[in-house]
This record gives structure tokens, C-alpha cells and sequence, in this order.
């Protein structure tokens, strides 16, 4: 022991050989601190020591030799419960059943340690406490932040046998730089707690590798997260927080909001995700600025079941679907750019509201598809279709669309309703589609205010079964068929419209639809109205005589109680 004058720090030497002024082990070094009341640097010659080690006041505990050169084990309960102001350096930390290190008041600091904790808890900051691990590694145990502080630098934790860090019951933890691997439930959880998730990786987690539950705030950085089972970030229980520059790789979901979470996530990247990158949902909300989703397995962006995100500045480039809104979910989605899909770029399904501006989709097989009953709408605003090999916008069963300042450029077919949805139309173009400009069939209303179609190589406008057509302002240049086809008993009307070419007729009119003011010097093909016609009815009686040859005035009856059978010879008389 060497001390000195009154508040300088009293060293102590453990050597389990044994030596001039050596405690035989750290127990004993450490009673004959707490004895003189004053600060403790107790040195520890290397070995392994089987103890457990109660500290108080303000002591530092160090491995002469260095990291990993002092073992302290026990075959079953706590190893180190720290009172006071604990500094532990470079000591191996070894414990089973237990809380193997427990701070229980005052601060505790583990820098260059190793703990083990086969089936209990590695590290346990008790309410009221702070604890900072600083370099170094936890394996199979949890550390477990209750009402407390911590900070966690440069750490590395291994095969948790639930969550590596669980900040919980309103403790603050800083987690930095650290790498987090294997666990089998959560990499971080935070409930009802604040957390700083800040440079970390995160790995092979069983569940989500970031969790937020239970009103907690969780905030995260600069992180990257890879090859996890389940979701990289997850928000649930109306937890809020933010995620910036964060790389996630190979998840089941990049991101999930849930159960009125509401999160801001700006400037991250979502890549290869087996299902989807950004998945809202169950009243969840949440902010998503200049993000990537890049080759999602099923969705890009998922909002559904009450979920109601807003987007913004958004590229989603391969995968299957872009954006999907359904059942009875929400989301405006702004500034979005979407590229070669395999499947469709926008969805709005079953009672889904969703609205659209300044949406660029190129190279996809659909540009925006809507089903449902009524209450299933989308409103697009100066957004832009190009390279699509089915249809860029088609409205089914009783949805609503609406369409403003939207072009649709080289594709099958630009704007089709059908069934019994309404399509609205206002300042829109299509250019160079093979099969249409836009069409109405089933019973759809189609109600367009200064529509462009150029190039079409078939109709420019098409109305079938009983759809309905209300054009005003139309103009219809180049296209090959026809500049508006009405056929069957579709009706409708064309207001101040024109139609130019040089082939083609300018209205193919079925005889139900009003031409008002139709600039064109192409022909007006008018058909008749038919009424509608009903088939003969025909009754087949398989009850009767057959016939194999041509029979002449012959009479039959059938169910009659009394018949008579007559018989008209060649001389006209009767038998």
C-alpha cells in the first residue's frame, strides 16, 4: 500500500503468490480500503480469482498487465456490486445465474473489460445509478439500464440470450460506435426510456435490431444494420425519435411504425429487404425524408391498416411494388421517384386514401393502380408516367381517382376506368401509347377537363359497355383509329373538343353520346342506336316424340287428360 497525505489516492497490490504488501486476493484488498475511508487504486497481479466482490466508495479496480490478464468468476451468482464511485479496468468478469456486474448506487465504469453471463445479466444499472461501459466485450448476458443513466462507447456484445442493451422504466443511454451481434431477441430495446443509437452496427438479431415500445424515444445515427430476422428499426406504442443516415441490409422490414408511433426518418437507406422497407401501419405514422428503398422483395413503401406516413424526396428503384396503401390506410407521398419495378409503382386498395405530388415512375409494367368501394381514393398532382408496359393509371371496382397536371409518356395505355370507379381528369397528357389514350368500360364514369392524347396507335378516347364519358377541352392529335370511339351502349359527351390527323376517323359514335363543337377535318362515323334486343326464348321439352324425318301438319299436346288423334289422307278426308 502507498499513501501519503490526507485525499490522495491509496494504492493496493492483489497477487494470489503473494508478495511484500500483497493481498492474496481483492476482497481482502478491497475491506482494507473501505476501512481507511479514502479513494483506492487496487492493482491486480494476474490469475484468476473465484470471488465475488462487493465495492464501496470511491475505488479503481486494474489488471497490472493489462486486459484480459485477471479473471474473476463464480460458478453461480453476482461477481461485482459496485456502492459508490467504481472504476473497473481491463478485468475478465465471469458469472452465471446472476446479475454478474450490478451498480447499486453512485457511478460505476468498465473500460477494456470482458463480462460473461451465461443465463443472467451482464451488466444491471439499478434505478437512481450511471454506469459507463467504455471498450469493451459482453457476451450472452443482456445489460440492463433501469431508471438509470449510461453511456456505451466502442463495445462490443456477442449472442445475447434475449436483448444485448435494454434501456427500460425511464433511464437515458448513449450507445456509440459499438458493434451488436446475434442476439436473439432485440439489439437495443427501449421502453418507456430514452436512447441515443449513434455509428453502431447491428447484426443477426432474432427480432427487430432497434426496438422503441411503450412511449419510449429512441434516436438513431450514422448506424448500419444487417442480416436481421425480423425488422432493422421498429417503433411501436406511441414511441417517437428520429433515424438519420442509417444503412440497412438484408432485413424482413427496414423500418416498421406501429400503434401510434410516430418517428422521423431522414436520409437513410433501406437495401434488399426480404419484404418491405418502410412499413406503416395500425395507426402508426411517422416522416420519411430522402430515403432509398432499393430492391424490396414485396413493397417498398407499405402503409396499411390505419397506418398514415408522409414521404418525402423518397427513390425506390427495383423490387416488386412501390408504394402500397391498404386497408383503410393513409399517406401523402411527395416528391417520390420510382424505377424499374417488376410489379406496379402506386397501390390504393380497400378504403385507402392516398395523395400524390410531384411522382416520377419510369420503366414499371403499371403506374398507379386503385380498387375498393367507395371510400378507397387517390389524388396525383403534377406527377409523370414513363416506359410502362400495361396501363399508368387504372381506377377499379367503386374508387374514385383524380388526376391533376399528369402525363403519361410511352406505355400501353395511358388512363383507364372500369366497373363502377370514377376517374377524374384535369391538364393531362398521353403521349406515344400503342393501345389508347384513355378508356371507361363496365359502368365507369370518366370525367376529363383538358385532356391531351398524341401519338396513339390506336384511339385517342374509348368508351365501352356502359360507361360514361364527360370530355371537355379534349384534343386528340395523331392518333391512328380513331380520336374518340363510343362503342356499345356507352354515352357520354365531347364539349370544345378537336381532333387532328391525317388518318383515322375524328368520333366513332355509337348514336348515345352529344358532340358539342368538334373541331376536325377528319370524318364523324355515326351508328344508329339499337334498342336493346332480347334473344328468342326457347323451351326444350324432353318429354316429346322424336322426329327423324320432315313432319307436316301434325298436332301435339302434352299433360292433357283427353286427346284426339286425327290423321289427313292423300284424298283430303280425315280418319
Amino acid at each position: 500500500m502507498v499513501g501519503g497525505k490526507a485525499g490522495m489516492v491509496a494504492r493496493y497490490l492483489v497477487s494470489p503468490r503473494g508478495g511484500r504488501r500483497a493481498y492474496p486476493d481483492i476482497s481482502s484488498a478491497l475491506s482494507a480500503a473501505a476501512g481507511r475511508g479514502r479513494p483506492a487504486l487496487i492493482e491486480i497481479a494476474p490469475g484468476r480469482y473465484e470471488e465475488a466482490l462487493t465495492v464501496q466508495g470511491e475505488v479503481r479496480l486494474a489488471a497490472v498487465d493489462g486486459p484480459g490478464s485477471v479473471v474473476v468468476s463464480r460458478p453461480r451468482g453476482a461477481v461485482l456490486d459496485a456502492f459508490g464511485a467504481v472504476a473497473v479496468h481491463g478485468l475478465v468478469l465471469i458469472g452465471r445465474d446472476a446479475d454478474v456486474v450490478g451498480c447499486h448506487a453512485g457511478t460505476l465504469t468498465l473500460e477494456h473489460c470482458e463480462i460473461r453471463a451465461h443465463n443472467g445479466v451482464s451488466v444491471h444499472a439499478r434505478p437512481n445509478t450511471s454506469v459507463t461501459l467504455r471498450d469493451s466485450a459482453i457476451l450472452h448476458g443482456r445489460s440492463l439500464f433501469s431508471g438509470s443513466a449510461g453511456l456505451i462507447e466502442r463495445c462490443r456484445f456477442t449472442d445475447a440470450a434475449d436483448n444485448s442493451v435494454a434501456v427500460i422504466e425511464g433511464a437515458h443511454v448513449a450507445v456509440r460506435d459499438s458493434w451488436i451481434g446475434g442476439s436473439r431477441i432485440h439489439g437495443v430495446r427501449v421502453s418507456d426510456a430514452r436512447a441515443e443509437v449513434t455509428g453502431c452496427e447491428v447484426t443477426g438479431t432474432g427480432k427487430a435490431a432497434l426496438m422503441a415500445d411503450t412511449r419510449a424515444e429512441l434516436t438513431v445515427a450514422g448506424c448500419a444494420i444487417n442480416a436481421v430476422h425480423a425488422e432493422a428499426i421498429m417503433f411501436i406504442e406511441q414511441s417517437k425519435g428520429s433515424v438519420d443516415g442509417t444503412r440497412v441490409t438484408d432485413a424482413q422490414h427496414g423500418i416498421g411504425v406501429a400503434s401510434g408511433a410516430d418517428p422521423v426518418v431522414r436520409g437513410c437507406a433501406f437495401i434488399e429487404c426480404r419484404d418491405t422497407g418502410i412499413n406503416v401501419q395500425t395507426s402508426g405514422r411517422g416522416r420519411f425524408e430522402d430515403c432509398e428503398v432499393l430492391g424490396a422483395g414485396n413493397v417498398a413503401v407499405f402503409s396499411t391498416k390505419g397506418g398514415a406516413p408522409e414521404v418525402n424526396g423518397c427513390r425506390i428503384s427495383g423490387g416488386n411494388v412501390g408504394i402500397a396503401v391498404t386497408e383503410a390506410a393513409r399517406g401523402r407521398f411527395t416528391g417520390v421517384e420510382i424505377e424499374g419495378l417488376t410489379g406496379s409503382a402506386l397501390r390504393v386498395f380497400d378504403e385507402s386514401r392516398a395523395v400524390f405530388e410531384q411522382v416520377r415512375v419510369e420503366n414499371c409494367p403499371s403506374g398507379l393502380e386503385t380498387r375498393g368501394n367507395g371510400g378507397t381514393t387517390a389524388d396525383v398532382t403534377d406527377a409523370g408516367f414513363r416506359g410502362f408496359d400495361m396501363v399508368a393509371v387504372t381506377v377499379l371496382g367503386q374508387s374514385r381517382v383524380t388526376l391533376t397536371r399528369v402525363s403519361a409518356e410511352r406505355g400501353l395505355l395511358g388512363f383507364g376506368a372500369g366497373e363502377d370507379a370514377q376517374l377524374f381528369v384535369h391538364d393531362c397528357d398521353v403521349k406515344t401509347v400503342s393501345a389508347g389514350g384513355a378508356i371507361g368500360f363496365g359502368k365507369a364514369r370518366v370525367v376529363a377537363r383538358n385532356l391531351t392524347v398524341t401519338g396513339s396507335e390506336a384511339f385517342g378516347l374509348c368508351g365501352k359497355d356502359s360507361a360514361y364519358l364527360d370530355v371537355v377541352n379534349g384534343e386528340f392529335v395523331d392518333c391512328a383509329a380513331a380520336g374518340a370511339s363510343f362503342d356499345d351502349t356507352c354515352g357520354g359527351r365531347l364539349v370544345d373538343c378537336c381532333v387532328n390527323g391525317t388518318q383515322g376517323v375524328a368520333v366513332q359514335d355509337n348514336g348515345r353520346v352529344d358532340v358539342v363543337s368538334l373541331r376536325t377535318s377528319l370524318p364523324v362515323v355515326k351508328q344508329v342506336a339499337k334498342p336493346d334486343e332480347r334473344p328468342p326464348t326457347i323451351v326444350n321439352n324432353f318429354y316429346g316424340p322424336v322426329f327423324n324425318a320432315a313432319v307436316h301438319g301434325a298436332q301435339l299436346a302434352w299433360n292433357n287428360n283427353h286427346a284426339i288423334q286425327q290423321q289427313t289422307n292423300e284424298d283430303g278426308s280425315r280418319t
